[in-house]
């Protein structure tokens, strides 16, 4: 086995017993309002570090990883519904003695999370910060050849028991450089981790069930109850996006980003203080490492 197998413990932090399992859990600020972080699929707690670290200047603000991914407990079946996450978010703020009503924020496949746990316990969100939110209807934004792109993914293919080191490295780099500025105690095991197969292949199941996830939202979706809301979305094709869309035409790829900026542009109306901030400089993955103070700022507004 060699230095690269090996998965680095979590450098800080406590956890809680929910439903059977152990959630790590990051705590830090103090105030009167409250913020929870849902990390996107793939993503962890520590992921947002920088986000916290400036929310936590004028709000208590708690992170966590959810139960079968990150630093969580790994006993828990991957993929699980939007309510199973909802229930167990709903739990653990009840074991840690989070206060609310809460702001969430939601980055990726935790923006998806996030409205459907607003949508179940509306007098528990005092707003919501959707940073490059999943969404239920984010195809139909899409060109059909994207879609027929995504239909076509093969998780054995995409992480493969052996990954080679070269790959391994590359996404190492790209990791340590999103997360420069990040105290290397925090940087360090997140960036070995990152690349690890096991991290790999539990981020891509958490979100290999994305269709029925859709369904279970749609069901709800106009119970979401009508708080503050910012959107932020990530306008550039950074280098995480560019490894992702390798062989992709350019043209297709301008195609994403124009559809879901109408897409958060239209989620963004739909609230009466809603509003779609476009960020620019960062891609998906990236915007809550590189930009952190654009999601701080979006917080600090919504807190009266």
């Amino acid at each position: 086995m060699t230095e690269m197998d090996v998965e680095l413990p979590a450098p800080f932090g406590r956890y809680y017993d929910v439903q059977g399992h152990s959630l790590q859990t990051y705590r830090s600020g103090a105030g009167e309002a409250t913020v929870v972080l849902l990390p996107g699929g793939g993503s962890v707690g520590l992921d947002m570090w920088r986000v916290q670290e400036g929310i936590a200047q004028f709000a208590t603000v708690v992170g966590y990883d959810r139960g079968g991914t990150g630093w969580s407990s790994r006993a828990v079946k991957l993929p699980r519904s939007l309510r199973e996450v909802a229930d167990e978010l709903e739990e653990l703020l009840r074991a840690a003695d989070i206060a609310g009503p809460r702001i969430l924020v939601g980055h990726s496949l935790g923006g998806l999370y996030a409205r459907y746990f607003a949508a179940r316990h509306p007098e528990q969100v005092a707003g919501l910060v959707l940073v490059e939110p999943g969404h239920e209807d984010f195809r139909k934004y899409m060109p059909k050849e994207l879609t027929d792109l995504w239909d076509a993914f093969d998780l054995d293919a995409a992480v493969p028991d052996e990954i080679p080191t070269e790959i391994r490295d590359f996404y190492r780099g790209l990791f340590r450089d999103a997360m420069a500025d990040f105290p290397a105690e925090v940087r360090e095991p997140l960036v070995a981790n990152h690349v690890h197969p096991a991290w790999l292949r539990v981020g891509i199941q958490e979100g290999s069930n994305v269709k029925a996830l859709s369904e279970e939202m749609r069901a709800v979706a106009d119970q979401v109850p009508d708080v503050p809301t910012v959107v932020l979305t990530a306008m550039a094709v950074d280098a995480f996006k560019q490894a992702v869309s390798a062989g992709m035409p350019e043209e297709l790829v301008a195609a994403e980003t124009e559809g879901k900026l109408r897409l958060y542009d239209e989620l963004a109306a739909s609230f009466t203080r809603g509003e779609n901030r476009r960020v620019e400089g960062v891609g998906h993955v990236t915007l809550v490492m590189r930009r952190p103070e654009a999601v701080v700022e979006a917080v600090r507004g919504l807190i009266v």
